[in-house]
């Protein structure tokens, strides 16, 4: 099977007054496609700074990025953002959904972007999946965590992306809501066939997922098997 996300050799590093903190030193991975992989490891290991890299959000001091068969560091900013509408999805710790725009309308802006006519019809079926068919004109002010959530969720799918990374998706919630948002999480994966990259520090969730990674202080301590 083809690799969906390849990381070479990266590095990264941010300047803090005079000093310089490297956060992330010779990274080397492969993620196939429809693998579920999770980034586990203490807090300050450099799991969420990675994350951003792999999905061009950021980019590296050195190495080479390849997402869905594009070398990121040959892309400008532009032409990494218009790769992340076409194949990639997120789900984050806390949620970012739209304040002014109802359920429905938050999970159709990835559609509307691209110019998707099915976009409310997509966005209905999506929120219906994920247990909010009565939740469509709501606005994120009047859901629950886990129903901002599950939106989130929707939402990360609707543009029927390659690879979806998601940044602490639990990290808001209780453990009961947490566990709901990861079946849901996992079910509409296991039915997109979608890459599912997860960065957690919960690493019941990272059991759930085919490999971990396991990094500490800005190093792959080991890539194991589940």
């Amino acid at each position: 099977m083809a690799h969906i996300l390849k990381v070479s050799n990266l590095k990264k590093t941010y300047s803090s007054g005079s000093k310089e903190l490297t956060v992330l030193e010779d990274i080397n991975f492969e993620i196939q496609e429809k693998e579920t992989f999770s980034i586990v490891g203490p807090s300050g290991s450099g799991k969420t700074t990675l994350l951003g890299l792999c999905a061009g959000l950021d980019q590296p001091d050195s190495g080479e990025i390849e997402l869905c068969g594009t070398n990121l560091q040959q892309l400008d900013e532009d032409e990494r953002a218009f790769l992340r509408n076409k194949k990639v999805g997120f789900v984050f710790q806390d949620f970012q959904l739209i304040p002014t725009l109802t359920a429905l309308e938050n999970v159709a802006v990835p559609l509307e972007l691209q110019g998707d006519p099915r976009a409310e019809e997509i966005s209905r079926e999506l929120l219906s999946k994920v247990g909010l068919k009565d939740r469509f004109d709501h606005y994120p002010s009047q859901l629950s965590g886990g129903e901002k959530q599950r939106v989130a969720v929707a939402r990360a799918f609707s543009n029927r992306p390659s690879i979806l990374f998601a940044d602490e998706p639990t990290g808001n919630l209780d453990e009961e809501t947490g566990q709901k948002v990861v079946e849901l999480l996992m079910d509409l994966n296991n039915a997109a066939g979608t890459t599912l990259v997860i960065v957690t520090h919960d690493l019941e969730l990272a059991q759930k997922t085919q490999r971990i990674l396991r990094l500490k202080g800005g190093r792959i301590l080991k890539t194991e098997a589940v």
